[in-house]
């Protein structure tokens, strides 16, 4: 099982920042993925950016050149860094950690955390 902590969450006027992180711990995997993904209300849980443990990244197009994803491997760390926020970032951030193993891909949940960007 993995576990993750998530913090960083709250409110914000648009075009401020905030910074998300998210700790992962228990049986982790050498090969994985860490990252965000976002759930507005009424729609579905999309996702944001991801990174693996390789150092490559994924962002969803809306968010690049205003978000930044960042790992921490010692700390077993993921960062969500957002500039520039607009109204329509308004949603639950979900962590997400997916780990490798020799047959099975394994996918794990944080509990979530609010951001919300007012106008």
């Amino acid at each position: 099982q993995v576990q993750l902590v998530e913090s960083g969450g709250g409110l914000v006027q648009a075009g401020g920042s905030l910074r998300l992180s998210c700790v992962a711990s228990g049986s982790l995997f050498s090969r994985n993925s860490m990252g965000w993904y976002r759930q507005a209300p009424g729609k579905e849980r999309t996702l944001v950016a991801t990174m693996m443990h390789t150092g490559t990244q994924n962002y969803v197009d809306s968010v690049k050149g205003r978000f930044t994803i960042a790992r921490d491997n010692a700390k077993n760390t993921v960062y969500l860094q957002m500039n520039s926020l607009k109204p329509e970032d308004t949603a639950v951030y979900y962590c997400n950690y997916e780990g490798w193993g020799a047959v099975v891909k394994y996918d794990y949940w944080g509990q979530g955390t609010q951001v919300t960007v007012s106008s």
